[in-house]
């Protein structure tokens, strides 16, 4: 199994059992804030899934449709997971909201709240894993999924200090804490669609990659000088494109064997996907 699916399957198998304990337990004490935690975790599961299809388009080689590879559907099923993190985020203030309004009171176990301690420990550690396996490989969909197993943590932990404000006798205290959780989801939501929409868009990189691909370029022998560099993401790797003057006396598969050795550093950077190198001759205008 390759590594970037690993953190996927994990989250769906991890979020279906802590979904049906979390609604089981819930139906069979009446609370509302385990019911509601449970199909949290069941739209984990359905996002994560999702990424799952992601992941396995993104990787499909280059074919005549899309002759510069599938990476750029990566960002666009993490923006889509972003979409269902912002619809979780307003579903739960909703209920928050008409809880609050209604009084609505629960009975408090002990099982419940080990139920929810269980969760967020489960939850964290799977949180944890994807978003390191996520960052080592520069994969959208294993951090935006990773976000939104912090979001069904944050959840909890408002489920379980309702608990507590329920148990000291504040009425609709866990439907307080949920709303204050939804804002957080929320804002959590806006940063994942954000960033992926500016990996749809073309966004170009940040003036620090754009200064380490023309150092790396200037350090190849017989490159003189660099221009006209431009370089934008497509999905979330670079494609750059740059022009290297040559000296004049130079043959032309001197020239050629050069724009390759540039090419090739800088298409071991892990940001770039493909670089595009034209030689202009030193002194003479392309």
């Amino acid at each position: 199994m390759r590594e970037e699916y690993k953190p996927i399957v994990v989250s769906i198998v991890g979020n279906t059992v802590l979904g049906v304990v979390k609604i089981i337990i819930g139906f069979l004490y009446s609370s509302i804030a385990l019911i509601s935690d449970g199909i949290h975790s069941f739209s984990d599961t359905l996002t994560s899934i999702i990424g799952l299809i992601g992941v396995k388009i993104s990787k499909k080689p280059p074919d005549s449709s899309h002759p510069f590879g599938h990476s750029r559907f990566e960002p666009l099923f993490a923006f889509f997971m972003g979409e269902l993190l912002l619809i979780v985020a307003y579903e739960i203030a909703k209920d928050s909201l008409e809880r609050i309004i209604l009084g609505t009171r629960i009975k408090v176990t002990p099982l419940m709240v080990g139920v929810a301690v269980l969760s967020i420990l489960v939850k964290e550690g799977m949180s944890r894993y994807t978003l390191a396996v996520g960052k080592k490989m520069n994969n959208q969909i294993l951090i935006a999924d990773a976000y939104h197993h912090r979001s069904d943590v944050l959840s909890t932990i408002a489920v379980l200090f309702g608990f507590g404000l329920e148990k000291v006798g504040i009425s609709s205290g866990d439907a307080l804490a949920g709303f204050v959780v939804a804002l957080f989801i929320g804002k959590v939501a806006v940063e994942v669609i954000l960033e992926n929409v500016h990996y749809l868009t073309g966004r170009a990189p940040s003036y620090e990659v754009y200064r380490r691909i023309e150092d790396i370029a200037k350090s190849v022998p017989g490159v003189l000088g660099v221009h006209d560099l431009r370089a934008h993401y497509v999905g979330n790797r670079l494609h750059v494109e740059l022009h290297i003057e040559v000296p004049p006396e130079m043959t032309l598969k001197e020239a050629h064997d050069i724009s390759e050795e540039v090419k090739k550093k800088i298409e071991e950077l892990p940001e770039v996907e493909v670089a595009f190198v034209h030689v202009d001759i030193k002194g003479v205008t392309s």
